[in-house]
């Protein structure tokens, strides 16, 4: 079993991704924006991050950069899961440190595939 921080503004999108993750048998913990983000990545240690990327304060892109610099998060595994789908924002994205790039609405098999992936043999 994994832990799974879940940051995203939108209160329905955390309980939907929530959903999913819990029922693949993982942990879900949340944070509402990216600042929280960052927070609950370093208090949770979580084993993969779902981020959103258009947020209030700190942006999904502005957070994971955050967290990919930071030596005590800097090993966690971050999937963007945006309304953003342009390549532009794809390739923005990947370049941030995230391992992949899902556009909403998530398509449910593509986020466990990609979950799985991430997580490796958690």
């Amino acid at each position: 079993m994994a832990t799974v921080l879940i940051v995203d503004d939108s209160e329905t999108q955390r309980f939907t991704l929530s959903k999913i993750v819990e029922q693949q048998g993982h942990e879900v913990v949340t944070a509402e924006d990216g600042e929280a983000g960052i927070e609950a990545a370093l208090s949770n240690q979580p084993d993969l991050i779902l981020m959103d990327v258009v947020m209030p304060g700190l942006n999904g892109f502005q957070a994971t950069r955050k967290i990919a610099k930071n030596a005590e998060t800097a090993k966690i595994p971050v999937i963007f899961v945006t309304t953003k789908n342009q390549e532009t924002d794809r390739v923005w994205g990947l370049r941030q440190g995230a391992t992949a790039y899902l556009t909403k609405p998530v398509d449910k098999k593509e986020l466990i595939s990609a979950m799985n992936t991430a997580l490796g043999d958690h």
